[in-house]
């Protein structure tokens, strides 16, 4: 018999760990670093920004960096991507979501710095063109949206002088295709790393895409630096537990910030490496996000196969869970998260007891593929078309995220919101609704500015697409907007018609919304029957 070492493949390498200013010191001007990061601070490598954005305040070095990130990274407090968005230290961000980072839509806004925004999917799904060495990425996820190169061209500003893709057309189809480009170096963030440098993940809520971006970087000649909580011995890490092999990882990092995500700092129900236990959590207040949420939930149906965007529509899932049916169906969340209860606000992008958890480029094949039976989305602007603007609002540019993604092939759409924005407030009422003071602005719109869903290419692919709102809901058709249904309480008039920037289509009197949606303690909701397995057109 010849023995085998328990740990038999690796190199111990002296200069695997690094101090972070040594490890920024590496990033020369002009490169292309690509950091990792799922949305929030989930993976986000808050130590290596910490440490670029120090070493610019004191050598004024790296100089014009382009700068790619997939989710939105930030906590709205100047974490997260926020430290590097310094003009002259970034020349352009190539991103799907800035609404996190005030100093960087700043930044955008101001023209200081190019920025281009694309679906989540489509940086994500680039990675591993990217890592393949692969001419680029080919996809019809955002035709008919702003970044088409015959609309905005994912251009957030004027600054910016052209996009990334071009509009190509294969066997008589239209796709856009996106070039790859080297990485001269991902940041990435992760649990534990072994002396040979393979990378753990296990207090993480999410697994994301660092095992393509990790090979993209390495394929492109570039540096991978993955900053860790902790590092470990030799073999400590089991194999299968490994997300990114050693050879992979050229440096590693120590860091001191120990959150999942900028409010949870620790909890093991949302990494799936422990078994489910049973668990409480606080239902959502009783307000018009509530009521947006519930009217919303009722659409779904039995064996769904459902994700849920940020913004209102994250109460759908706490919704279910309160009137009992949230086993009823399966939510995703673009992350790489199957079933659980996805979190809310800066909890987003995570889930408690989840089923499953895959890497994010996998996910988000699912998705383009078309997938997804149900989507519930917010929005910022619905215009007469019915086209959703999610991109920029109010003059600040915000991104797609994984909207287009997930809109563009969705079975079912449920847009929420309310129907005006800016401090309004509502009084809900035995199951009537009042307004007591409406928003500033309005959402119903007669153009929006950004097309983030093609309202047209959605009737053509046979979609159904309903708009909540906390007093109102419309359904698409072929003719635009139709109002359907109003709110107990409202007046159509002057509640309704009036406040909104078009007249919708109106065939007849619109039905009362259900007046359970407008009472305190659990509704009563269910779920639809279970759908036929006929899938819509994916052209």
């Amino acid at each position: 018999m010849i023995p085998l070492d328990a740990a038999p493949s690796g190199h111990r390498r002296s200069d695997l760990h690094l101090t972070p200013a040594a490890a920024v010191n590496l990033i020369a001007d002009g490169a292309t670093v690509a950091v990792g990061g799922t949305g929030s601070l989930l993976q986000v490598p808050e130590t290596l920004l910490t440490a670029l954005e120090q070493r610019w305040e004191t050598d004024h070095g790296p100089a014009g960096l382009d700068v790619v990130h997939v989710m939105g990274l930030g906590d709205h407090e100047g974490r997260g991507i926020d430290h590097i968005a310094i003009p002259g230290l970034v020349r352009r961000f190539i991103g799907s979501h800035f609404v996190l980072s005030p100093r960087q839509q700043a930044l955008i806004a101001g023209n200081e710095v190019e920025a281009i925004g694309l679906p989540a999917g489509t940086i994500s799904l680039l990675y591993r063109e990217i890592a393949a060495r692969r001419p680029g990425l080919f996809t019809d996820i955002g035709l008919g949206t702003f970044v088409d190169p015959r609309q905005q061209w994912g251009r957030m500003n004027s600054r910016t002088p052209e996009g990334l893709s071009e509009l190509v057309t294969l066997r008589g189809q239209e796709w856009l295709f996106y070039p790859g480009f080297d990485l001269d170096v991902a940041l990435l963030r992760a649990t534990e790393a072994d002396v040979d440098g393979n990378i753990g993940m296990d207090d993480e809520a999410a697994i994301g895409d660092n095992l393509a971006l990790a090979q993209a970087a390495h394929n492109s000649g570039g540096l991978v630096i993955v900053e860790v909580k902790r590092l470990v011995d030799r073999g400590e890490i089991p194999a299968g537990r490994v997300r990114i092999p050693g050879p992979l990882v050229d440096h590693v990092v120590l860091t001191g910030y120990p959150k999942q995500t900028p409010v949870t700092v620790d909890d093991p129900r949302r990494t799936g490496t422990v078994p489910n236990q049973p668990t409480e959590v606080e239902p959502l207040p009783f307000d018009e996000r509530k009521v947006v949420a519930r009217r919303a939930a009722v659409e779904l149906c039995e064996g769904d196969l459902a994700n849920l965007g940020v913004g209102m529509a994250n109460g759908i899932s706490y919704v279910a869970l309160e009137e009992g049916f949230l086993d009823r169906f399966t939510l995703t969340v673009e992350q790489g998260i199957f079933g659980g209860l996805p979190g809310v606000g800066l909890d987003s992008g995570t889930a408690i007891n989840p089923s499953a958890i895959v890497d994010m480029p996998g996910q988000f094949d699912l998705y383009d593929g078309g997938g997804l039976d149900f989507a519930g989305l917010a929005f910022a602007e619905i215009d007469r078309r019915g086209n959703v603007n999610v991109a920029a609002a109010g003059g600040k540019p915000i991104g797609p995220g994984g909207f287009i993604d997930i809109s563009q092939k969705a079975r079912t759409i449920v847009f929420c919101g309310t129907l005006r924005g800016g401090g309004l407030q509502v009084r809900l009422d035995d199951g009537k609704l009042a307004i007591t003071t409406d928003g500033r602005y309005p959402k119903f719109v007669p153009e929006v500015s950004h097309i983030s869903f093609n309202a047209e290419r959605a009737c053509r692919r046979g979609q159904r697409v309903l708009y909540v709102t906390e007093r109102a809901v419309f359904r698409l058709t072929g003719e635009g907007v139709e109002l359907v249904e109003i709110a107990p309480g409202v007046d159509l008039h002057r509640d309704v018609l009036d406040r909104m920037g078009f007249a919708p289509v109106l065939r007849t009197e619109p039905r009362l919304m259900d007046p359970r949606l407008f009472r305190a303690g659990p509704a009563g909701l269910k779920p639809r029957p279970r759908r036929d397995t006929e899938r819509p057109h994916h052209s």
